[in-house]
Protein backbone atom coordinates (compact mmCIF):
# COMPACT_ATOMS: atom_id res chain seq x y z
CA UNK A 1 0.00 0.00 0.00
CA UNK A 2 2.86 2.56 1.05
CA UNK A 3 5.06 1.28 -2.23
CA UNK A 4 1.71 2.29 -4.24
CA UNK A 5 1.58 5.56 -2.38
CA UNK A 6 4.85 6.58 -3.83
CA UNK A 7 4.14 5.42 -7.06
CA UNK A 8 1.31 7.56 -7.21
CA UNK A 9 3.08 10.66 -5.87
CA UNK A 10 5.82 10.18 -7.94
CA UNK A 11 4.00 10.04 -10.99
CA UNK A 12 2.07 12.81 -10.07
CA UNK A 13 5.06 15.13 -9.51
CA UNK A 14 6.33 14.26 -12.84
CA UNK A 15 3.31 14.99 -14.37
CA UNK A 16 3.38 18.87 -13.20
CA UNK A 17 6.79 18.95 -13.42
CA UNK A 18 7.59 21.76 -16.34
CA UNK A 19 11.07 20.76 -16.81
CA UNK A 20 10.13 16.89 -17.46
CA UNK A 21 6.95 18.06 -19.92
CA UNK A 22 10.18 20.14 -21.28
CA UNK A 23 12.29 17.84 -22.01
CA UNK A 24 9.86 15.54 -23.99
CA UNK A 25 9.07 18.24 -25.94
CA UNK A 26 12.86 19.00 -26.66
CA UNK A 27 13.90 15.37 -27.09
CA UNK A 28 15.83 14.93 -23.86
CA UNK A 29 15.98 11.82 -22.05
CA UNK A 30 15.45 13.30 -18.58
CA UNK A 31 15.36 16.58 -17.15
CA UNK A 32 18.39 16.59 -15.97
CA UNK A 33 19.60 18.42 -19.01
CA UNK A 34 17.99 21.23 -17.46
CA UNK A 35 20.33 21.62 -15.03
CA UNK A 36 23.72 21.36 -16.95
CA UNK A 37 21.83 23.67 -19.32
CA UNK A 38 21.75 26.20 -15.98
CA UNK A 39 25.76 25.65 -15.23
CA UNK A 40 26.72 26.16 -18.53
CA UNK A 41 25.02 29.25 -18.98
CA UNK A 42 26.31 30.77 -16.07
CA UNK A 43 30.05 29.34 -15.98
CA UNK A 44 30.52 29.15 -19.78
CA UNK A 45 31.92 25.50 -19.93
CA UNK A 46 32.25 24.29 -23.00
CA UNK A 47 33.36 25.47 -26.93
CA UNK A 48 33.65 23.92 -30.14
CA UNK A 49 36.02 21.78 -30.54
CA UNK A 50 36.51 20.37 -26.74
CA UNK A 51 37.14 17.15 -25.50
CA UNK A 52 34.82 16.05 -23.20
CA UNK A 53 34.20 13.09 -20.63
CA UNK A 54 30.36 12.54 -19.05
CA UNK A 55 30.56 10.11 -15.76
CA UNK A 56 27.41 8.48 -14.84
CA UNK A 57 25.59 9.80 -18.33
CA UNK A 58 22.69 7.39 -18.51
CA UNK A 59 19.96 7.71 -19.55
CA UNK A 60 22.39 10.13 -21.71
CA UNK A 61 20.47 13.57 -21.25
CA UNK A 62 23.88 15.61 -20.54
CA UNK A 63 25.50 13.91 -23.69
CA UNK A 64 22.88 15.16 -25.94
CA UNK A 65 22.96 18.40 -24.82
CA UNK A 66 26.63 18.88 -25.32
CA UNK A 67 26.69 17.42 -28.96
CA UNK A 68 23.72 19.34 -29.78
CA UNK A 69 25.44 22.67 -29.22
CA UNK A 70 28.70 22.34 -29.87
CA UNK A 71 30.56 21.41 -33.37
CA UNK A 72 33.58 18.90 -33.12
CA UNK A 73 33.38 17.64 -29.86
CA UNK A 74 35.50 14.43 -28.92
CA UNK A 75 33.09 12.76 -26.21
CA UNK A 76 33.25 9.78 -23.72
CA UNK A 77 30.21 8.93 -21.45
CA UNK A 78 30.46 6.46 -18.54
CA UNK A 79 27.72 4.82 -16.63
CA UNK A 80 27.01 1.23 -14.97
CA UNK A 81 23.89 0.92 -16.85
CA UNK A 82 23.98 0.63 -20.71
CA UNK A 83 21.78 3.29 -22.21
CA UNK A 84 20.88 3.76 -26.05
CA UNK A 85 23.83 5.10 -28.09
CA UNK A 86 24.01 9.06 -28.75
CA UNK A 87 25.52 9.84 -32.30
CA UNK A 88 29.24 10.14 -32.48
CA UNK A 89 30.23 9.25 -28.62
CA UNK A 90 32.33 6.98 -27.20
CA UNK A 91 30.23 4.98 -24.92
CA UNK A 92 31.21 2.84 -22.16
CA UNK A 93 29.29 0.55 -19.68
CA UNK A 94 31.11 0.11 -16.62
CA UNK A 95 32.29 1.64 -13.40
CA UNK A 96 34.71 4.50 -14.46
CA UNK A 97 36.33 3.59 -10.70
CA UNK A 98 37.93 0.36 -11.94
CA UNK A 99 41.08 0.65 -13.92
CA UNK A 100 40.25 -1.06 -16.86
CA UNK A 101 37.35 1.46 -17.58
CA UNK A 102 39.87 4.23 -16.42
CA UNK A 103 42.41 2.79 -19.20
CA UNK A 104 39.63 2.86 -21.77
CA UNK A 105 38.97 6.11 -21.26
CA UNK A 106 42.54 6.95 -21.60
CA UNK A 107 43.20 5.33 -24.44
CA UNK A 108 40.22 6.98 -26.07
CA UNK A 109 41.49 10.61 -25.85
CA UNK A 110 45.23 9.68 -25.88
CA UNK A 111 45.94 12.99 -24.51
CA UNK A 112 44.85 15.35 -21.66
CA UNK A 113 41.32 16.54 -21.78
CA UNK A 114 39.02 19.73 -21.57
CA UNK A 115 36.16 19.03 -19.37
CA UNK A 116 35.15 16.41 -16.74
CA UNK A 117 31.22 16.78 -16.14
CA UNK A 118 29.98 14.21 -13.49
CA UNK A 119 25.91 14.07 -12.51
CA UNK A 120 26.81 10.50 -10.90
CA UNK A 121 24.53 9.57 -7.40
CA UNK A 122 24.24 6.20 -5.54
CA UNK A 123 20.78 4.71 -5.88
CA UNK A 124 18.93 6.01 -2.72
CA UNK A 125 18.53 4.33 0.32
CA UNK A 126 16.11 6.35 2.42
CA UNK A 127 18.87 7.23 4.45
CA UNK A 128 19.54 10.79 3.66
CA UNK A 129 23.10 10.84 5.55
CA UNK A 130 24.46 7.59 4.41
CA UNK A 131 23.11 8.41 0.66
CA UNK A 132 25.15 11.97 1.06
CA UNK A 133 28.16 10.42 2.16
CA UNK A 134 28.65 7.82 -0.65
CA UNK A 135 27.62 10.24 -3.41
CA UNK A 136 30.35 12.82 -2.08
CA UNK A 137 32.73 9.39 -2.30
CA UNK A 138 31.88 9.17 -5.98
CA UNK A 139 32.55 12.90 -6.36
CA UNK A 140 36.00 12.66 -4.50
CA UNK A 141 36.71 10.00 -6.75
CA UNK A 142 35.91 11.92 -10.41
CA UNK A 143 37.47 14.77 -9.48
CA UNK A 144 40.98 12.84 -8.39
CA UNK A 145 40.36 10.95 -11.69
CA UNK A 146 39.76 14.53 -13.27
CA UNK A 147 43.76 15.87 -11.84
CA UNK A 148 45.22 12.61 -13.98
CA UNK A 149 42.98 13.39 -16.98
CA UNK A 150 42.49 17.01 -17.87
CA UNK A 151 44.44 20.12 -18.65
CA UNK A 152 45.82 22.95 -16.81
CA UNK A 153 42.99 25.07 -17.54
CA UNK A 154 40.89 22.18 -17.93
CA UNK A 155 37.40 22.27 -15.89
CA UNK A 156 35.33 20.10 -13.39
CA UNK A 157 31.43 19.85 -12.78
CA UNK A 158 30.17 17.39 -10.33
CA UNK A 159 26.75 16.82 -8.49
CA UNK A 160 27.29 17.24 -4.70
CA UNK A 161 25.02 16.71 -1.70
CA UNK A 162 24.45 19.55 1.11
CA UNK A 163 25.57 16.88 4.51
CA UNK A 164 28.37 15.89 6.48
CA UNK A 165 30.67 15.37 3.70
CA UNK A 166 30.36 18.99 2.01
CA UNK A 167 32.98 20.65 3.66
CA UNK A 168 35.51 18.05 2.94
CA UNK A 169 34.21 18.24 -0.65
CA UNK A 170 35.02 21.16 -0.79
CA UNK A 171 38.48 21.33 1.39
CA UNK A 172 40.14 18.99 -1.20
CA UNK A 173 38.48 21.21 -4.19
CA UNK A 174 40.97 23.80 -3.08
CA UNK A 175 43.61 21.20 -2.95
CA UNK A 176 43.29 20.32 -6.72
CA UNK A 177 41.48 23.21 -8.65
CA UNK A 178 42.41 27.20 -7.83
CA UNK A 179 38.75 28.59 -8.77
CA UNK A 180 35.60 26.90 -7.09
CA UNK A 181 32.33 27.59 -7.17
CA UNK A 182 29.01 25.94 -5.73
CA UNK A 183 25.55 26.40 -7.83
CA UNK A 184 22.36 24.81 -7.10
CA UNK A 185 19.94 25.12 -10.35
CA UNK A 186 16.58 26.04 -10.89
CA UNK A 187 16.19 23.07 -12.26
CA UNK A 188 17.01 20.95 -9.50
CA UNK A 189 14.20 19.58 -7.29
CA UNK A 190 13.43 22.43 -4.17
CA UNK A 191 13.40 19.44 -1.75
CA UNK A 192 16.62 17.94 -2.70
CA UNK A 193 19.68 18.58 -1.32
CA UNK A 194 22.16 18.62 -3.92
CA UNK A 195 24.26 21.27 -5.57
CA UNK A 196 26.82 21.33 -7.91
CA UNK A 197 30.41 22.15 -7.73
CA UNK A 198 32.25 23.91 -10.70
CA UNK A 199 36.07 23.94 -10.58
CA UNK A 200 38.80 25.08 -12.67
CA UNK A 201 42.47 25.19 -13.68
CA UNK A 202 44.67 22.96 -11.89
CA UNK A 203 46.97 23.85 -8.85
Amino acid sequence: MKKNKISKNWINRQRKDIYVRKSKIEGYRSRAVYKLEEINQKFKIFHNGASVLDLGAAPGSWTQYILKNYKNIKLASIDLEKFDEIGNVFQITGDFTEDIYKEKILNFFQDKIDIVVSDMAVNTTGNKNLDSIQTSELCLDAMRFSKDILKKDGIFVSKIFVGSTFNEIIEETKKIFKKNKVFKPKASRKESKESFIVCSVLR
